[in-house]
């Protein structure tokens, strides 16, 4: 996966982690018989230097040219110091983007470097190769600082296993492969040994023992699946023992079961396009190399679960180019391209467009050797025939497992498209949100959930919130007062009714759970979407109450708005709406209020608050939803 999903990355929410579990025994039958289909040396995915046939097709490729001008570029400027001072700058401050750049500008000189040598094969990049292997193993440990809150891998206390550590030990293990006897003797020895102690030593560890500390092997979100990818790779392109490297093939099999529980049966992943790319991405190197490493007999993607998984992306999409972005997931996420052409083709989607554009070479450059190794070469993804027809474009695409609704109109240029959400508030990278919706037109998302925050250290804390994005207040769903929705399992929506026709869709969902209001008897949030015309989105909640409360709707958005009598308009273009606000003979006020977080690119999404003028014990409020250019 590319470098910049990694360096975006994140824990799961820290009061949501599970529990630590003792050690789960592995089966020793399976070992051995692992340990047959596996090749006597250690082999690591994609071509070694010395296949030149291999590597002068890259140089041919297309989109390549500006590898070693890249390198060139970097043996011009040195690598950013990484002080003391500035790795425990999250834990004075709990800002994770400074400590966490300079971490990615020194990782990513690897990589670089080591492509550049192989197109060229001219030694004239070993010098820098060997000395950024030298500088990242100089580190007194590879876990970020955000996920080194007590600072026992910093002190050297601990060896564990995070993100960053996976993904660096998988490159220099690649690199390892790729060079061979091309890196002097001593750097070949440092790479094995600081492989060894930080990585293979540590997994084995724990998976025999329970120590140290490896959540994430029981965990059921995106850490599963790229640390395990990364370990695993690992021990396969460096480990000289078949025996140990069945066990780690062993061990990948057995654990990446918790990350496949983390998706609904119809292939949801609640935590976010972003994160699918990021984990399900992980999931499909990890499946790649266990089958190139067996030679077929080991091919997790069988498990119909994963091509359902695999669906979610082509799934999601509103209307062309346009995506929800729930949970922690920034604005204008999407399907990497060269994850959905390898997808495409593995089972037989025939999204020809993708394939062609992300497919093998055709997808360039990647940010790690090994997603390049995987993703540029053979594999059992092109070793499939294209599909004659591609998947349908179907009008919806119901989740009903964790209750999402992708609503499509007839014309998908021009019409109005929604995703409505229910669900529960503790779902992965979760934000208090349940009722939410997005409304796409023309390419744009003018009514919108404003996706994640830039992460700190109350991010993932006690405190998160506290955050005006992440709770119900910078959603597009009722509050009661002050009353804004609890985060938990038990806070879920519950489904009424559905009914989908040709013309319409409609998705009934039962709220009262989310909220935490005494007297609260009835909230009932109707959804109908009309295929009609351009299209229309219809949101009406009913609400009913012991004692007179104060009751407000919102929407949010980061287009321009104003308001004429009952109706709004949002936006300025093509992709503009008009908001028909009926209260039902119940007097209101509109209140617009910033949302000031801190979300990518400095954006500030506004609150728009239809809030009933008095208190009520029983409500109707209906917003109609329309392009405004007809």
């Amino acid at each position: 996966m590319p470098r910049r999903a990694f360096l975006t990355s994140v824990i799961l929410l820290t009061l949501c982690l599970p529990a630590a579990r003792p050690a789960e025994t592995l089966d020793a039958n399976r070992i051995a018989e692992i340990a047959k289909w596996l090749p006597e040396s250690p082999q690591g995915v994609g071509p070694t230097i010395d296949d030149r046939t291999a590597w002068q097709r890259v140089a041919d490729a297309p989109g390549f040219s500006g590898i070693i001008k890249t390198a060139e570029r970097l043996q011009n400027e040195p690598a950013p110091e990484l002080t003391d001072d500035l790795f425990l700058d999250f834990s004075r401050t709990g800002n994770r983007s400074r400590c966490q750049r300079v971490l990615g500008q020194r990782h990513s000189r690897l990589p670089a470097f080591v492509l550049a040598e192989c197109l060229e094969n001219k030694g004239r990049f070993l010098p820098d190769i060997e000395e950024s292997i030298r500088e990242i193993c100089s580190e007194k440990t590879w876990v970020m600082p955000a996920h080194d809150r007590s600072l026992a891998n910093f002190r050297g206390q601990t060896l564990e296993v995070d993100l960053a550590v996976a993904d660096v030990s998988w490159n220099l293990a690649t690199a390892h492969y790729w060079l061979g006897t091309r890196l002097n003797p001593d750097i070949r020895r440092l790479i094995q040994s600081e492989l060894e102690r930080r990585t293979i030593a540590s997994m084995e560890s724990y998976v025999k023992t329970g120590k140290p500390t490896m959540w994430w092997a029981t965990g059921t979100n995106n850490w599963n699946a790229v640390c395990l990818a990364g370990v695993t790779g690992t021990a396969l392109a460096v480990e000289p023992s078949v025996q140990r490297r069945a066990f780690f093939v062993a061990a990948a099999e057995h654990y990446i079961q918790y990350f496949k529980k983390g998706f609904t049966a119809d292939g949801y992943c609640s935590e976010g396009m972003g994160y699918w790319n990021y984990g399900f991405g992980n999931f499909t190197l990890l499946a790649e190399t266990l089958i190139q490493a067996t030679g077929g007999r080991l091919d997790l993607f069988t498990d119909p679960l994963i091509r359902e998984v695999a669906l979610f992306g082509p799934r999601m999409e509103i209307v062309p180019g346009v995506y929800p972005s729930f949970a922690d997931c920034a604005i204008g996420s999407r399907p990497d391209t060269q994850l959905m052409a390898f997808l495409s083709r593995r089972f037989r989607l025939g999204m020809r467009d993708v394939e062609a554009a992300g497919l093998g070479l055709a997808g360039g450059p990647s940010g790690s050797l090994y997603s390049f190794g995987l993703h540029a070469f053979d594999n059992s993804a092109t070793a499939v025939p294209p599909a004659d027809e591609a998947v349908g474009r179907e009008p919806r695409n119901w989740f009903s497992e964790a209750g999402i609704l992708i609503c499509r109109p007839t014309d998908s240029q021009s019409g109005l498209g929604a995703a409505l959400k229910g669900g529960h508030n503790a779902e992965h990278h979760n934000h208090n949100d349940v009722g939410s919706y997005v409304v796409a037109l023309a390419g744009k998302t003018p009514l919108l959930d404003p996706g994640g925050e830039v992460y700190t250290a109350r991010t993932f804390s006690k405190d998160r919130y506290l955050s005006g994005v992440l709770n119900s207040f910078g959603h597009p769903v009722p509050r009661f007062g002050e009353a804004l929705q609890k985060t938990g399992r038990d806070a879920a929506a519950k489904v009424l009714k559905t009914q989908f026709t040709d013309q319409a869709d409609t998705l009934v969902l039962d709220l009262r759970a989310a909220y935490p209001v005494k007297g609260l008897t009835r909230l009932e949030r109707t959804f109908v979407f009309s295929r009609t015309d351009r299209g229309s989105l219809t949101v009406t909640d009913g609400v009913e109450l012991a004692e007179p409360t104060p009751f407000e709707t919102a929407l949010i958005t980061f287009a321009k708005w104003k308001l004429e009598g009952n109706r709004l308009h949002v936006g300025d273009d093509d992709s503009a709406v008009n908001v028909t606000i009926d209260t039902h003979g119940a007097d209101f006020s509109l209140e617009d209020t910033e949302i000031h977080e801190d979300l990518s690119r400095g954006r500030v999404p506004v609150r728009l608050a239809v809030k009933l003028a008095r208190p009520v014990t029983a409500a109707q409020v209906t917003l109609t939803i329309t392009p405004a250019a007809n």
